[in-house]
């Protein structure tokens, strides 16, 4: 067999974009933010490179021109814009006499969101990749390896090579009922395809799509249904309204207007924002289908947006993330409706399958949004503070499991039929 050859790459333009993104279509859980053109953004726009902590080091692995492995490295001298929080370690480190920072990590950049890390051809090329990263960043004397919102197969080959496993939670929407007795809630089956798919036909999994948002209320309680009927009625007694556009329909003025609130929002936290403009207008260039605009307007005037990325599954199925929203102007319940209905309401009339709500939220279930176990793995050089880790993985992934049957049973369905298939707490 042709030997195998791993690389290192100082940034994603280094790689074949056709190379890479072939490797990723291939893979079970691909989404939008591992693609080429994303990741070259970022580099490209100057929002994750060396000067904002985010040094690339892109692996490769080769046999002679086929590229049969893959994964985006970071080295960081900090903790930001991850999502999974080690701040706890660091200080550890650093009461120790030790450093924490540099640091290594394979993850998208400020993206919480769940799926393939190490792009790859089979389990053994995983495995290969995998203990290449773990060889150089012993060799660099990096004080550890952390791979964010990985996917199953990630996961697998990390915990086999002895990494540790951190979960958290996250809250996702799934456009699926059972067809089983609350097959009374949903609406008769639409005539026709609904944007290239048929959600409201059943499916070979005995659920079937919500046919619009009321059905979607009908599946909740009352107090959740009546709650969210009374915030979008706030919203539209303030004279607000919403328009959305797709891809190349989204204006230059309408890119414009979106980063104003988006950077409003992140300074109103403190912070600088993580995404540059020129981030975006690149993805308005070179991503366009990957992203869907909502435009809040009060007497003509647009007050707040919210953004939303698409992508696929591996089965081809939609799925719809949610990623930023800003507003010039407060209004009650706005964020709601913004963040959470309008995307719903969205989804439904197109077919999408899944809506990611990204990290955190508790009060996303409220909105039908269902706790969903999200799970990264930690590798650690020193040998003491992995054991301590490992101790305190051990603990908090209790407290995960009880949070998670705690949250199970608030369930804001009208009853265990009517909630979305294939939900669990121990998902």
């Amino acid at each position: 067999m042709t030997e195998l050859v791993a690389r290192i790459h100082a940034a994603p333009s280094e790689i074949d974009a056709a190379a890479w993104d072939a490797l990723l279509a291939a893979q079970p859980a691909p989404s939008p933010f591992m693609r080429h053109a994303y990741l070259d953004a970022l580099d490209q726009s100057a929002s994750a490179i060396a000067e904002t902590g985010w040094a690339p080091r892109f692996f490769t692995l080769w046999r002679g021109d086929e590229l049969i492995a893959a994964c985006p490295l970071y080295v960081k001298n900090h903790s930001y814009g991850e999502y999974v929080f080690d701040w706890a370690w660091a200080n550890a480190y650093q009461e120790h006499g030790l450093s924490y920072y540099p640091k290594a990590v394979v993850a998208v950049p400020f993206t919480p969101v769940p799926g393939t890390r190490l792009l790859a051809r089979d389990g053994a090329s995983r495995a290969l990749l995998l203990q290449a990263v773990l060889a150089w960043c012993d060799e660099q004397q990096l004080s550890s390896l952390h791979l964010l919102y990985g996917a199953d197969e990630d996961i697998a080959a990390c915990q086999a090579d002895g990494l540790m496993l951190r979960h958290t939670v996250q809250f996702h929407w799934k456009n699926e009922v059972s067809l089983a007795p609350s097959a009374c809630l949903l609406a008769p089956p639409a005539e026709g395809p609904n944007d290239g798919s048929q959600p409201s036909l059943p499916r070979p999994n005995g659920t079937t799509a919500f046919a619009d948002f009321d059905t979607f209320l009908a599946s909740l309680s009352h107090d959740k249904r009546k709650k969210i009927r009374q915030e979008r009625r706030k919203v539209r007694d303030a004279g607000v309204s919403f328009r959305w556009s797709r891809g190349a329909d989204i204006s230059a003025a309408d890119w414009d207007f979106f980063y104003r609130c988006y950077a409003r929002t992140y300074r109103e936290h403190g912070n600088a924002p993580y995404l540059t403009r020129d981030f975006f207008r690149r993805m308005a260039r070179q991503l366009p289908q990957a992203w869907l605009l909502f435009v809040a307007e009060r007497n003509g005037k647009p007050i707040a947006t919210s953004l939303i990325a698409l992508g696929q599954d591996a089965d081809g199925a939609t799925v719809a993330y949610g990623r930023y929203w800003g507003a010039l102007e407060r209004v009650d319940c706005l964020h709601f409706d913004a963040c959470y209905y309008q995307p719903l309401q969205w989804c439904i009339e197109h077919g999408v399958r899944r809506f990611e709500g990204g990290a955190q939220g508790e009060h996303k279930m409220a909105r039908a949004l269902m706790p969903v176990r999200t799970t990264s793995a930690h590798w650690l050089a020193h040998p003491a503070f992995a054991d301590a880790v490992e101790r305190f993985l051990q603990r908090e992934g209790a407290g995960i499991d009880n949070y998670l049957e705690h949250l199970d049973e608030r369930s804001p369905f009208r009853h265990a039929g009517a909630r979305p298939a294939g939900e669990a707490a121990a998902e």
